[in-house]
């Protein structure tokens, strides 16, 4: 085949899958670059995934809180080291750098396991680390997202390149299960740390794309200077503006939802799966039908709603959903019930609320795309998950009854779906005095009316 013809095939391939996703053709490599950011980052992640549900399980649910808590210690400590590097390494290094050191703590982790055999602290200490690597990691790519895009290619944009880690985290369980007796979880771990470098490098591409299509001059030379500004300053941002205060609540009420469904879930699996083998198989089976849906939804539906009726029904629709689903599981509190209701929930929560949310920031001021949402993302979600762990075993132990706890998330799901309508109703406005920021925030206004249609394909 000649260069012109398959110059030619490449350029029909790109049109149709243009108009099949509704993307610019210019723009198809920075969807697939993205695409490769969250899928090699949740292979990664999700590979590790059941290994650490097990190890969850094995120390008792009794002692869930505890590890729960020991987590919120360690997002604490680890995120004003987030706010140095963000200080301190230029914009378009930040991922790099924070993925090089999460990729050298899984190194140190494997070779733990590998020479030290179920020792019950590392198999702790890699639960609650984890759980803050997980959060981490996908807070900093978001946030280079909402950094590089405008709100009108975010509405379109993000549920595709949020799809790869959904693809990422279907196949993430599957190598998990097909390696694991070949290279054992110490070499797991090494081949998750190499993901993580590959989705590093995939994030430089697409840092290389923006630099080719600036939304704006001098763009380029601003990502390559530091923000400056303190290690801590992500916490003080947050109280001083009413929109990132609603946006903190909006994550605090969705992960103490998630936690009191956590907690049911270990429940109720430990007493129907007792041995390690099958908690895990049953925790692989949940995570591949929750990818699947969420594949199918991020590719067909999530920027289709969000074009067509705004980000509010995004940041609405799954939380309404999940306060009758809690009403459900008061009235049959089984296995099977629960087991659908996290399906949904998760689901929902990768291909509606997670788009959604990161859309908010395409608008706001660049420090707090990297700071403040760094702290809304790690030290606000795992406070709450520490709070409402502790305040789902007090309500056990009370009340002795499931019912009590699905009748109080339903109501904490009700008050999640009422603070997302405000966010959504008051990102306007926060746009608007995001443009008056002055040279920090620059081009917000002119970010927030960036075309939102591809222009036509020939």
């Amino acid at each position: 085949m000649s260069s012109s013809a398959s110059a030619g095939h490449s350029s029909a391939l790109q049109g149709r899958l243009a108009r099949l996703f509704n993307v610019a053709p210019e723009e198809t490599p920075a969807v697939f670059a993205g695409v490769a950011v969250f899928f090699l980052l949740f292979a990664g992640y999700f590979m590790l995934r059941p290994v650490r549900e097990a190890m969850g399980i094995a120390g008792g649910v009794q002692n869930l809180s505890w590890l729960f808590t020991g987590t919120f210690v360690a997002t604490v400590a680890v995120v004003p080291l987030f706010g140095w590097v963000a200080a301190k390494v230029p914009r378009r290094r930040i991922l790099p750098c924070t993925y090089a050191f999460l990729a050298a703590t899984l190194v140190a982790f494997g070779l733990g396991f590998l020479f030290v055999r179920d020792d019950a602290h590392i198999a702790r200490a890699f639960y609650i680390w984890l759980s803050v690597f997980n959060l981490l990691a996908v807070s900093v790519a978001w946030a280079v997202l909402a950094d590089l895009f405008a709100m009108g290619q975010a509405k379109r944009l993000f549920p595709l390149m949020a799809a790869g880690s959904s693809f990422g985290g279907l196949v993430g369980p599957l190598l998990g299960v097909l390696l694991v007796g070949r290279i054992g979880q110490a070499g797991l771990l090494l081949l998750s740390a190499t993901l993580i470098v590959g989705s590093a490098a995939a994030a430089w591409r697409l840092q290389c794309w923006r630099d080719r299509h600036p939304l704006h001059a001098g763009e380029a030379v601003a990502r390559a200077r530091p923000l400056g500004g303190n290690p801590l300053e992500g916490f003080s941002t947050v109280f001083r503006s009413r929109f990132l205060i609603g946006t903190a609540v909006f994550v605090l009420l969705m992960a103490s939802i998630n936690t009191f469904l956590y907690f049911e879930q270990a429940r109720l699996v430990a007493a129907a799966y007792p041995l390690r083998e099958d908690q895990i198989r049953v925790f692989g089976l949940i995570d591949s039908t929750v990818q699947t849906l969420a594949i199918l939804s991020q590719l067909f539906i999530t920027g289709r709603l969000a074009e067509r009726l705004g980000v509010g029904v995004l940041l609405v629709g799954v939380a309404l959903i999940m306060a009758g689903a809690f009403v459900w599981l008061a009235v049959a509190p089984v296995f099977g019930v629960l087991a659908v209701i996290m399906v949904i929930r998760r689901a929902g929560e990768y291909a509606f609320v997670r788009p959604g949310r990161e859309m908010l920031f395409t608008t706001v001021p660049v420090d707090q795309k990297y700071k403040a949402k760094s702290f809304i993302d790690t030290v606000a979600y795992r406070g709450a998950d520490a709070v409402s762990a502790w305040v789902k075993t007090g309500v056990d132990l009370l009340a002795q009854q499931p019912a009590v706890v699905a009748l109080l998330g339903a109501g904490l799901a009700l008050a999640w779906a009422a603070t997302g309508g405000w966010l959504a109703r008051m990102q306007p406005q926060a746009a608007a005095e995001a443009s008056g920021d002055g040279a920090q925030s620059g081009t917000a206004a002119a970010r927030f009316r960036t075309v939102q249609r591809p222009a036509p394909v020939g």
